[in-house]
């Protein structure tokens, strides 16, 4: 209905170019809204009054315009304008109820679209690193990544998923260094426990594992305890893949996979940082100052230049995250998006900075990013932070053990992603109204419910008599319910387009709440076949829509509650 009333739109101000009236260079971006009154009809535009100076009208003239130019249409009942010149349309009841066997026809490819055109496009989100359970923030990261690759795979892209482990660095030394001070009996409370060393029962695990000789098996590797205490590399080399597989349990446990994983160290073997280096001094662009050697970030939008290489030689955290984007280019990703804490806010203009500096093709302001905020988790009112797993968080398993998996990854992607989170552990276990899962899960069941009763008397759903006499479907109800469902293709575009999956959130909710009320307010089970028939098409089309945005949520829809 909505891409109805644009193309009458355009034909009506193709009229007025014709006319006259507007300017034929005149090309207006249409936008039509469902109302949130329905006295003022089903549809509203402000088209006339973005026109009016153009056209040099009074908004309310041109509107009159406007709607006497609109081509006939069997699927307006009627229009009205109102305040400056705003222009309602009433659908047609039978034009309106079309949804239904549309949604009826395309099961579960409804709200799918082929915008993306195959294009490929890589998702880079959690990138843990693996020194520990995956935190709350990583598991926010993995909702909305996960999130996001469903609504572009719904939309017509082609999606690689990657996780990218930081397994170089200071904090892999750290981890080892623990691993061993448990290896050789001490605790953190011991004088000689290393200084930035972890603290976590996970480590106690780790310890016992390499002392008993144990074989882990990680995506890509498999690693046998040596059980040597003093064998610093053996035991890192086994607590990184120790880690790796408990993370990627954590993941699978909340429904997440990934079709690659990029290991840092890889970027070092294979030469890709030292290639990148010479590729930066080939352009120009560094320089050595104070025995370091710099990059010119400046050149580039940073708002003071980069260390790449330090005095003792070591490089920066920055530069093998410069290779490792240069890789994915060479790759072939032309859409890169990385989904990351909004801690890495600051790597952000430096990392585009340095792809600049290679002058190898790169656009500016590539790659993307959705940068996530920090995540606050309530019981009772309290703010909980300890995990006796982690020792110092709570772990994405902790909530999957507290409120199960969908309630988790609902409530970690239903906010915008720029916005901080409370998650009330109180609220996501709850079977109320009040509980957003609940309620959109509840909506589904309530129409596997009125199917089943159906069955029982021995009416089952007459799916041929229902779509002949969809214009029943004529309550205020059952319109809100009908403009709902026709908005969905829409949402999962905008969503996917602007990378915030919590639209398909609100988008579910607020279609529970249209039939929610529709369902307390217009008798389904009568007497009249007709009637009824239509009556169960619209709670079918509505469980379809329910199942397909949960789906892109990643989270079950149950036939009972």
């Amino acid at each position: 209905m909505n891409d109805t009333i644009v193309s009458l739109l355009e034909g009506a101000v193709t009229a007025l170019k014709h006319q006259g009236v507007l300017p034929n260079d005149l090309q207006p971006t249409i936008k039509v809204d469902p109302t949130k009154d329905k006295a003022h009809g089903d549809y509203a535009t402000n088209l006339a009054l973005m026109l009016a100076k153009p056209a040099g009208k009074n908004p309310r003239e041109l509107a009159n315009m406007l709607v006497a130019a609109l081509p006939e249409s069997d699927a307006i009942q009627k229009t009205d304008i109102a305040g400056p010149g705003f222009i309602n349309f009433f659908a047609a009841a039978d034009a309106a109820a079309q949804i239904v066997a549309q949604v009826l026809d395309c099961g579960d490819t409804f709200g799918r679209s082929l915008i993306g055109k195959g294009e490929k496009v890589q998702v880079e989100f959690v990138s843990a690193n693996p020194t520990g359970p995956l935190h709350v923030g990583h598991g926010r990261g993995a909702a909305i990544g996960d999130c996001l690759c469903r609504l572009l795979e719904a939309t017509g892209y082609d999606v690689t998923r990657e996780f990218y482990y930081n397994d170089a660095g200071a904090q892999i030394a750290n981890l080892a260094r623990s691993v061993q001070a448990r290896v050789k009996g001490l605790g953190p409370d011991d004088e000689s426990w290393p200084e930035d060393g972890y603290r976590g029962e996970y480590i106690v695990d780790v310890a016992n594992d390499y002392l008993a000789g144990k074989t882990v098996s990680a995506d890509d590797r498999e690693v046998t305890a040596k059980k040597d205490p003093d064998d610093l590399d053996a035991i890192q080399e086994f607590a990184v893949a120790w880690l790796r597989r408990e993370q990627d349990l954590d993941l699978k446990a909340f429904g997440v996979e990934f079709d690659v994983y990029f290991l840092e160290s890889s970027l070092y073997e294979d030469g890709k940082v030292d290639a990148t280096v010479e590729t930066l001094v080939n352009a120009g662009h560094t320089y050595e100052d104070d025995g370091a050697m710099w990059l010119r970030t400046t050149d580039f939008g940073d708002d003071k230049d980069r260390v790449m290489r330090k005095r003792d030689g070591g490089y920066t955290y920055f530069l093998p995250d410069v290779a490792y984007h240069l890789d994915k280019w060479q790759r072939g990703f032309k859409t890169v998006i990385n989904e990351q804490g909004a801690d890495h806010h600051s790597t952000v203009t430096r990392v585009r900075a340095g792809l600049q500096a290679l002058e190898v093709g790169i656009p500016k302001g590539w790659p993307d990013y959705v940068l996530h905020q920090m995540v606050m988790v309530t019981r009772s009112g309290v703010e909980v932070k300890l995990s006796k797993r982690a020792g110092s968080y709570v772990t994405v398993r902790d909530l999957i053990d507290e409120v199960g998996r969908d309630a988790t990854r609902f409530f970690l992607a239903a906010r915008r992603a720029d916005s901080q989170l409370t998650f009330d552990i109180d609220l996501a276990r709850s079977q109320s109204n009040d509980n957003p899962v609940y309620y959109i899960q509840y909506a589904h069941a309530r129409v596997c419910s009125m199917l089943r009763k159906a069955q029982d008397a021995d009416q089952p759903f007459d799916h041929p008599l229902a779509l002949a006499n969809l214009a029943l479907l004529d309550s205020d109800q059952e319109k809100a319910v009908l403009n709902r469902l026709a908005r969905f293709p829409e949402v999962v575009e905008t969503a996917a387009r602007n990378r915030e999956p919590q639209q398909v959130a609100q988008y579910l909710l607020d279609l529970s709440g249209d039939f929610h009320t529709c369902y307390n307010a217009v008798k389904v089970m009568v007497e009249d076949d007709t009637l009824r028939n239509t009556r169960l098409a619209l709670g079918l089309a509505t469980r379809q829509v329910l199942r397909n945005g949960l789906d892109l949520m990643g989270v079950s829809a149950p036939e009972e509650m």
